[in-house]
């Protein structure tokens, strides 16, 4: 074994890591945690603080004996941690995400940090199969068969025997992120299936109580399951010209339940609120003291704010436009609410240090879009329970 991990050093670590990531099968380890198979279906998503991982195990470093596996992605999201290995209790170690749809794999050895992205956009909503490699001082990553890329270090200080434990992450890291050379988003909204790893059979350990389960069928979109809502301060979407603040709203109205949208200033009254009704199948408008009902039976709403008028259109359809003066004294000044406000997604904006309100939606939103700018929610504050890129078919 020594001459095995003289052999395979530098780039061999994050080999041996990726490899290792979902062959397990689950078995007790006596201390008491909660255990699920390596080979299982994962929903990265889950609710949990953003930078902490969902399942975990380690592994003995005399124990491994291939470096050579695979496994397979799918997401809507172009950001976010996949898993994590490390040696020397997080001295040495990797990351593999996604950033920008595209893979990017960084490494720390022996104080040198090694980072390389590059290939196809995953973040199509398609299974991809993913292998990895190592040969001599590279580590190479293989999509779908074909496309590669290739991770190499070459360490001027003396090879050392590899030894004691090694440190295995899925959807999170055990370091300080602040040690990354590339900055990301780590919140994956994703799933991994079907690792084929090594000759290994070892548990991981979770700390949620249970896994949530991934969809068999998913669309690209927001899933609001009713039990919270995403904040956006308003000042980030500037208002440029004459043209006013304009919001645009994707999906199928008539499955919708609760509060959609709803804009308000601290310390003002709600400004704006748009909130879906299944049982009495409408939409309702609420824009200071006025109130408008439609028939839900939409896929895409555009809501313009002006400085004399609000203007809604259903679908494509100039003739469902519906259009509310701002002239009159019972209508907020919308510009000095978009500049001191916030923006809720999925529910009603209210009082509070927490600004909790109550209406949560539940419902799928296909698209987001403020000031010309598809919103991802993993930039907002929101309720974890909230899938910011996908939703089941």
């Amino acid at each position: 074994m020594a001459v095995f991990w003289k052999t395979m050093a530098g780039g061999l670590l994050l080999a041996l890591s990726l490899t290792l990531l979902l062959g397990a099968e689950g078995q007790g380890n006596g201390r008491g945690k909660k255990e699920v198979s390596g080979r299982a279906t994962v929903y990265l998503g889950q609710d949990r603080d953003i930078w902490s991982p969902l399942v975990h195990t380690t592994v003995n470093l005399s124990e491994i004996s291939s470096i050579k596996s695979s496994f397979q992605l799918r997401t809507f999201d172009p950001e976010g941690v996949i898993f994590y290995g490390d040696t020397k209790n997080g001295d040495d170690w990797f990351v593999l995400s996604l950033k920008d749809g595209i893979p990017l794999m960084q490494m720390s050895k022996e104080d040198t940090l090694v980072s390389v992205a590059g290939g196809l956009k995953l973040n199509d909503g398609k299974w991809h199969t993913l292998e990895v490699s190592n040969q001599e001082k590279f580590v190479i990553l293989e999509v779908d068969g074909s496309n590669r890329l290739v991770l190499g270090m070459q360490s001027k200080q003396t090879e050392e025997v590899l030894s004691g434990e090694l440190r295995l992450a899925l959807g999170g890291v055990l370091m300080d992120k602040e040690k990354l050379f590339v900055q990301f988003e780590p919140q994956m909204d994703g799933c991994v299936r079907e690792g084929n790893w090594l000759n290994l059979s070892l548990p991981w350990e979770t700390e949620a109580e249970e896994l949530w389960p991934c969809y068999q069928n998913v669309q690209p979109g927001s899933y609001f399951p009713g039990t919270g809502f995403a904040i956006f301060n308003t000042s980030v979407f500037p208002i440029e010209s004459d043209d006013g603040v304009m919001a645009e709203l994707l999906g199928d109205f008539s499955k919708m339940d609760g509060t959609i949208l709803s804009i308000k200033a601290p310390g003002q009254d709600l400004m704006f609120a748009l909130v879906a009704n299944n049982n009495k199948e409408e939409v309702t408008l609420t824009f200071g003291k006025d109130t408008v009902s439609m028939k839900d039976n939409f896929k895409r709403l555009v809501i313009t704010f002006k400085t004399d008028l609000l203007q809604v259109l259903q679908d494509e359809d100039e003739s469902n436009t519906t259009t509310l003066s701002m002239r009159s004294e019972s209508h907020p000044d919308y510009l000095t609410t978009w500049r001191e406000g916030r923006l809720a997604v999925g529910g009603l904006l209210g009082e509070g240090e927490d600004n909790v309100g109550s209406q949560f939606l539940t419902g799928c939103l296909e698209k987001i879009r403020v000031q010309g700018r598809d919103l991802d929610l993993d930039l907002a504050v929101k309720h974890m329970s909230i899938s910011s890129h996908s939703c089941a078919a």
